[in-house]
């Protein structure tokens, strides 16, 4: 098994700066998601753990060594692929020990790893299959022992769920724990999905437009986000995010619909903020003391099953959603209800640079 230490690194396609100075250390059999929009960099920088892109400019290393210049073969990682990347005309069999004996390897121990890598994705009764003949997850259980039959000190994913259906993605996504835990091996997986992100990763990484936002374990990046493109990414549904004017020199906030206390040494305000909450953290009613209050009407009412979501409106027309018990009921299209959030649930971003005010709640 390896750390992976990423030092200033970017990457230039022409005039697109696809990475900015990207600065991430990856521990030793930690589980790593790389979580953002399409388009954020996140295969990108998968790519150049790799080796498939050389950075513009910084480092890469693996396991201590530098292996920046260092090609695909040389860099003990083993990657699965969004597409599966399978050779059709070959067996279950087959595509799991190509890469085994292309190395050298002698036929037993081809067998022990063979065996090992079957035993733990669960593909036993399929290895005389050809591709063609296996489910979507299946074929990802094939793409995943190949790896894991490599033995390398780090695996690359890059949104290995996203073509099979949501319900075996849940399945799936436990599968790739269980077997994380049994094998340790440092894993790095690229996903836009954050419930994904939430359920697998040790530590997440949150990336936009190249830049990496947040690094930090699930909790911490739901619970305290650093800025708003965080709290509006994870999550779901997102965080709400109202944002509000404030008169020169508040110290409160008190505005049509909206009262909210703000937490004593934050000094002077913006004169923009983004008042966050989350969905689950608002209760019906009216405020407490040291509690916001919201006035909205209810636009939308949404049946979940098991829960109610529904979409409010502010007074200015901005949109809170929030989730509710299904049997808890009052919940009618039109109607105006009182809302209140916590302090303790209470966040405020500064809106023109997006940062939290005073470094977070």
């Amino acid at each position: 098994m390896a750390d992976i230490v990423i030092e200033g690194v970017t990457k230039r396609f022409g005039l697109v700066e696809a990475l900015q100075r990207v600065d991430l250390t990856v521990r030793d059999g930690q589980f790593t998601v790389l979580l953002g929009p399409s388009g954020c960099g996140k295969t990108t920088l998968l790519r150049m753990i790799a080796g498939l892109e050389m950075p513009t400019t910084g480092r890469v290393r693996i396991g201590g060594v530098d292996v920046t210049e260092l090609p695909p073969a040389r860099r003990d990682v083993g990657m699965v692929f969004q597409s599966y990347a399978l050779y059709p005309h070959m067996t279950v069999r087959q595509n799991i020990t190509l890469g085994l004996g292309l190395r050298g390897l002698p036929a037993k121990e081809i067998t022990r790893r063979l065996e090992q890598a079957v035993d733990l994705v669960r593909i036993g009764p399929y290895l005389d299959r050809k591709p063609r003949a296996l489910s979507g997850g299946q074929r990802q259980r094939v793409a995943l022992a190949r790896v894991i039959a490599r033995e390398p000190g780090v695996a690359l994913m890059d949104e290995p769920l996203s073509n099979i259906d949501a319900q075996l993605r849940s399945v799936m996504r436990a599968e790739l724990l269980r077997i994380h835990r049994q094998v340790g091996m440092t894993t790095i997986y690229v996903t836009h999905d954050q419930e994904e992100a939430m359920s697998l990763g040790d530590r997440i990484v949150v990336m936009n437009f190249g830049k990496v936002e947040q690094t930090d374990t699930p909790d911490e990046v739901y619970s305290h986000p650093r800025n708003g493109f965080v709290a509006s990414f994870v999550g779901s549904p997102r965080m709400n995010l109202l944002r509000l004017d404030l008169p020169p020199g508040a110290d409160r906030i008190a505005l049509d619909g909206i009262t909210a206390p703000v937490p004593p040494g934050l000094g002077r305000l913006p004169e923009t903020v983004l008042l966050g909450f989350r969905g689950e953290d608002i209760r019906p009613g009216e405020a407490a003391a040291g509690e916001a209050g919201v006035s909205a009407v209810i636009d939308v009412v949404q049946n979940l099953g098991a829960q109610t979501e529904v979409h409010l409106r502010v007074p200015d027309g901005q949109e809170i959603i929030l989730r509710r018990p299904h049997d808890e009921g009052g919940w009618t299209e039109g109607a105006r209800r009182a809302l209140a959030i916590p302090a303790q649930h209470i966040h405020l971003f500064d809106a023109a640079s997006g940062e939290a005010v005073g470094g977070g709640r």
